[in-house]
């Protein structure tokens, strides 16, 4: 078996194998694109081809930056289109592909890999770890009152702008600039790089699909926020995302939503974990929370390198031992932080916590407490006070949350 770069001519085979693969077949083209696989890379994709030429396998990545505690935006490699045809699993050619494309990353100088996992139990064993998580929050439109404020604050500050309805054919470039200026301060956020919404590749909003999107504009007429959204159901209002600069503007959107006439309920399909609308809400028992899963899963490349590019929000020292047994690796790390950023350097230290590759990176962008894992037997602690010393340096003002589908 081979392991080959693809090429531009390989784009039809690579999506045929990809889909036998998964048991599907390809979309019919729409008019104006729209095809998940417009935006792919055929110079970072991969193809598993046998002795005689069948192509068995594949894997893609894309160029994406992703940004870290601290308002970071570094560069990182977005890893999908992974598949092997039913006639080829457990022969290794997931393995050798895995190996192949983290070598592949590493000689380009990528410190950090990320994907969505199709299934939980296949990528930590190739050194990947879930980073970030999501959730569905369904309202039932006549308990949607909300509860008069407690407190002034962000969230609850009088309305100053206003929400417009518009087509998704007519705001193509208002939703780029938005997501833009929102993923450049979340935390977990990936970047939807120009082509996708080019090539209107990937889910709605992106996507071609029919969809109508409230946009929200400040005083001063700028758009600062919106809400993709769709009657998937006779009476139900499906929001696919909201977007917001601040907490004010998520607050009017999920206001103008939960105040659409001829809506049975509402349902938030990607919600974060600390979303603050059940708080918000008189009755708290309206929102109801499904779907919590897991979505970004984080592989750290370069330990010393990814360490010392995030920002830190706590002074302190650490002790790291990690190991990468599918690389075959182990080192162990000096994390010093000092006015947010840190130095990351060998040690011959006594370690505070021995951890695999893929932990580390489930509690790299902090939306996982080292303790957690530490409870749960992934993580050793050495001493009595490792756990909370990490918990302390590794936790963020706020948990990181991914929307970008790839």
């Amino acid at each position: 078996m081979e392991i080959r770069a693809t090429t531009a001519e390989d784009l039809d085979v690579f999506v045929d194998t990809v889909h036998a693969a998964f048991g599907r077949f390809p979309e019919t083209p729409v008019d104006g694109g729209g095809l998940w696989w417009s935006a792919l890379e055929l110079d970072r994709g991969l193809l598993a081809v046998t002795a005689d030429g069948r192509p068995v396998g594949t894997a893609a990545a894309y160029s994406f930056e992703l940004t870290l505690p601290g308002e970071v935006v570094v560069p990182a490699a977005g890893v999908s289109a992974v598949g092997v045809l039913p006639s080829h699993r457990r022969q290794g050619v997931l393995t050798a592909m895995m190996r192949h494309q983290l070598a592949e990353l590493r000689a380009r100088g990528e410190f950090l890999s990320v994907l969505l996992a199709s299934e939980a139990r296949i990528y930590r064993r190739f050194g990947y770890g879930p980073a970030t998580y999501t959730q569905r929050l369904t309202v039932q439109r006549h308990q949607a009152a909300f509860a008069p404020p407690r407190a002034r604050g962000t969230a609850d500050a009088p309305a100053t702008g206003s929400v417009e309805v518009l087509r998704r054919a007519e705001c193509g470039e208002v939703l780029a600039e938005v997501y833009d200026r929102y993923r450049r301060a979340r935390p977990g956020a990936l970047s939807r790089p120009h082509r996708w919404w080019a090539l209107r590749a990937g889910q709605p909003p992106v996507s071609p699909a029919p969809r109508y999107v409230a946009v929200h504009r400040d005083a001063d007429g700028v758009p600062d926020g919106y809400a993709s959204y769709s009657f998937a159901e006779s009476d139900t209002l499906t929001v696919d995302e909201t977007i917001a600069t601040d907490d004010a503007v998520a607050t009017a959107l999920a206001r103008f939503v939960l105040g659409h006439d001829l809506v049975g309920r509402v349902v938030f399909k990607h919600c974060p974990p600390e979303h603050p609308l059940r708080w918000q809400l008189a009755d708290f028992r309206a929102g109801e929370v499904g779907g919590d899963t897991d979505w970004l899963w984080v592989r750290l490349l370069d330990v010393p390198r990814a360490l010392t590019a995030r920002g830190w929000s706590a002074d302190g020292e650490l002790v790291l031992d990690v190991d990468d047994p599918f690389l075959g690796e182990q080192g162990r790390y000096l994390l010093t932080v000092r006015d947010g950023r840190a130095e990351c350097v060998p040690t011959d230290r006594a370690p505070d916590l021995s951890l695999d590759v893929s932990d580390l990176g489930s509690v790299y962008l902090g939306g996982t407490a080292p303790s957690k894992l530490v409870r749960a037997g992934h993580v050793q602690a050495h001493h009595p006070g490792a756990a909370t010393l990490a918990d302390t340096l590794f936790r963020t003002e706020r948990p990181p949350h991914c929307l970008h589908w790839f």
